[in-house]
């Protein structure tokens, strides 16, 4: 027998042991392949996806999200001290959601076990649109996350990006979202939105270039994440953002950054569903004369009728028909 032959047999169960020893954490980061955990501990450690959960009912086109709290083991190998595998994703308490920009018919998972969803929208250098804002905040409702509207760059709008301000807010306030008005240039409103982050999980998403980058830089100096000016001649926001990435906040709380999106496809909402998720739509939905109303063309609406008297806007109710129009009902 080898004289270290002992230490052998030590490193083995060694490395036997560290296999079955099971740890929580939630996860911070994902690439697709390898994820960032933040153990329960607070170390942070590599982590790898176990292959069943590549094939296993997925529905999905990723199984593990950020937000997502999971079990980890160790693999075997004290070389790598630092790599786990993913045994287990906990159950969880709501996630959201859009259309896969490359499978039609599959959902990606943005984030999950959320407080709230930020939009970050901008009037000017990008412009976002009600129709986006509008499928956002649908999408939100789905899922029972508040959703909340915030206007960057204040510091640039004119007199009519100030009046179109003042008109959606009034808008999205009479709806029950919350509305607010900042600059990271001049920090106009920042102290507000510290105490609406504070001590809360927020989701941050939005187009590309309207400051969620500078926002987080803000937030936590010394991060330094990249950012990038918008693009002169699309006036189009540049993607600095690869992957959905989380942080802790040094005021309490965690803040999920996003890769900026062009459109915010939905999934799993039918055309019968999607006035539910318009909050000023749902306490008049049972005035309707047929329980199957779509709001359209159907005789005693009691939607229409409230658009026509002005209870409800116009606006929003051009932008339900706007997205009821491009829900496949072929899936439900």
């Amino acid at each position: 027998m080898s004289a270290d032959a002992p230490y052998e047999r030590l490193h083995d169960c060694a490395a036997f042991f560290l296999f079955f020893v099971h740890m929580n954490g939630h996860v911070y980061k994902s690439t697709g392949s390898w994820y960032w955990v933040k153990t329960d501990s607070g170390s942070f450690v590599n982590a790898r996806i176990k292959g069943k959960f590549k094939r296993e009912g997925l529905t999905s086109t990723n199984p593990i999200a950020v937000g997502d709290r999971v079990t980890l083991q160790q693999e075997p190998d004290l070389e790598s001290e630092n790599t786990f595998v993913i045994t287990s994703i906990h159950d969880r308490h709501n996630y959201i959601n859009r259309q896969s920009p490359h499978k039609k018919y599959r959902h990606h998972i943005v984030a999950s076990n959320l407080d709230q969803s930020l939009l970050f929208a901008t009037l000017r250098e990008p412009r976002t649109s009600q129709g986006f804002i509008d499928r956002f905040l649908v999408v939100s409702e789905a899922y029972h996350i508040p959703g909340v509207v915030v206007f960057n760059k204040a510091d640039l709008y004119r007199e009519k990006e100030m009046e179109q301000y003042i008109e959606w807010k009034a808008m999205y306030e009479k709806a029950g979202y919350q509305v607010l008005l900042v600059s990271l240039e001049t920090q106009q409103g920042l102290e507000s939105m510290k105490q609406l982050l504070k001590d809360k999980v927020t989701l941050l998403s939005g187009h590309s270039g309207v400051g969620k980058s500078t926002l987080i830089n803000y937030l936590m100096p010394g991060l330094e994440l990249k950012t990038q000016e918008v693009s002169d001649w699309s006036g189009k926001g540049l993607h600095t953002t690869t992957f959905a990435e989380m942080f802790d906040l040094p005021f309490g709380g965690q803040i999920i950054d996003t890769p900026g999106v062009k459109e915010f496809g939905l999934v799993d909402i039918s055309k019968q569903e999607l006035s539910h998720y318009f909050p000023e739509f749902r306490n008049m939905i049972s005035g309707c004369q047929f329980n199957n109303c779509l709001h359209l063309n159907e005789p005693g609406c009691a939607v229409k009728k409230a658009v026509a008297e002005g209870t409800v806007s116009a606006d929003r109710y051009v932008s339900y028909c706007s997205i009821l129009a491009t829900i496949d009902t072929v899936n439900y």
